[in-house]
């Protein structure tokens, strides 16, 4: 990655029984820039809370989750704004545990990417939701060098438009933190806020006009830079225990078949991620030595029992066989592609 002057990043984000995919989203986000984590969790039973709490040498203010009502994530990032770890850095990243920002600017770092987007006071990188493409079994293995095949990145079921998340620089005139995007006081000059490729986000999505232009806005082209790689099904038994646990961000949300339908496209191969691949590999197998490594090998272990567990369910179970016999093709998508003459 580059050397540049050292920026002070601090990635933000919520869990809950997220224990085995925690090590890498650390030793990954550290790689692109992250210097500082804060990280809300809620109600874990698979370990996670203790491995977060023995990772503060690495930079990680683990906390419980704050939330007295029923949106954990938006009150949490309320929580956060006032922390000083968030005052005080340079840029804020507010992303999910299943999501990597994979940087194509030369350096492949956040300072890189700020730097091809030309300094703005917020990026905001669309997604690229990645297929779970036939894998049945959870491996304790990294995420991004599992998962390769994606939707037509252009392209998302029967839209052309995708959802972002946004890096947020200390000057924005923020007013608060949302999920996806920050919020001005006032409205921000367009030119102060880009896409991933640099370019200015659409005055709609700056002004959030309507909730259709909230936290997405048109995807042909704004990817040049930075691609936001979205692994939100991972394995079949993930899954299984990802509806089981429920959402960490709000209450009421269900992970269905039309979530995996939305997210199971394996139209598109993007291997670009996996240039990561060895420098992670390396800052993995430095992490998971003594504690680290008994702590992380106790969530993998709870993770697959509760995989079991949840599979002895008769209904599970069935679930678990209609979702492997489901059509590759997302709601509405096929007929999109045609109609943009994308296929025959």
């Amino acid at each position: 990655m580059t050397t540049s002057t050292r920026m002070r990043i601090t990635a933000v984000t919520c869990v809950k029984n997220e224990g085995p995919f925690i090590l890498e989203w650390i030793a990954f986000n550290r790689l692109i820039g992250v210097t500082d984590f804060l990280i809300y969790s809620n109600d874990c039973t698979d370990g996670t809370d203790a491995l977060l709490d023995a990772l503060a040498p690495w930079g990680v203010i683990h906390l419980p989750n704050p939330a007295r009502g029923r949106n954990y994530q938006m009150e949490a990032l309320k929580h956060a704004a006032r922390q000083p770890v968030v005052r005080n850095a340079d840029w804020v990243w507010i992303a999910d545990v299943d999501e990597f920002l994979n940087i194509h600017a030369a350096g492949h770092d956040i300072p890189a990417l700020v730097a091809a987007c030309g300094t703005p006071q917020a990026i905001s990188v669309s997604f690229q939701f990645f297929a779970n493409d036939g894998v049945d079994r959870f491996q304790d293995a990294p995420v991004i060098g599992q998962f390769t095949r994606s939707h037509n990145p252009d392209l998302w079921c029967a839209d052309t438009t995708l959802e972002v998340k946004t890096l947020v620089r200390r000057d924005f005139p923020l007013r608060y933190y949302g999920a996806h995007r920050p919020f001005a006081k006032a409205t921000a000059a367009a030119s102060a806020w880009t896409d991933g490729s640099g370019r200015a986000v659409p005055a709609r999505f700056v002004e959030a006009s309507t909730p259709q232009w909230i936290r997405r806005f048109p995807v042909a082209g704004a990817r040049d830079h930075a691609t936001l790689n979205h692994y939100a099904l991972r394995s079949l038994e993930s899954y299984l225990v990802k509806i089981d646990r429920g959402d960490v961000n709000r209450e009421g949300r269900a992970f269905d078949d039309r979530y995996w339908r939305e997210r199971n496209d394996p139209a598109w191969q993007d291997l670009s991620i996996r240039r990561y691949l060895p420098a992670l590999e390396t800052a993995l197998s430095e992490m998971k030595q003594g504690r680290l490594a008994r702590l992380h090998d106790a969530c993998v272990r709870a993770h697959r029992r509760r995989a079991a567990d949840v599979l002895r369910d008769n209904a599970t179970a069935a679930l678990r066989d209609h979702l492997r016999a489901l059509p590759a093709w997302p709601p509405g998508e096929l007929d999109l592609a045609r109609d943009l003459g994308l296929m025959p």
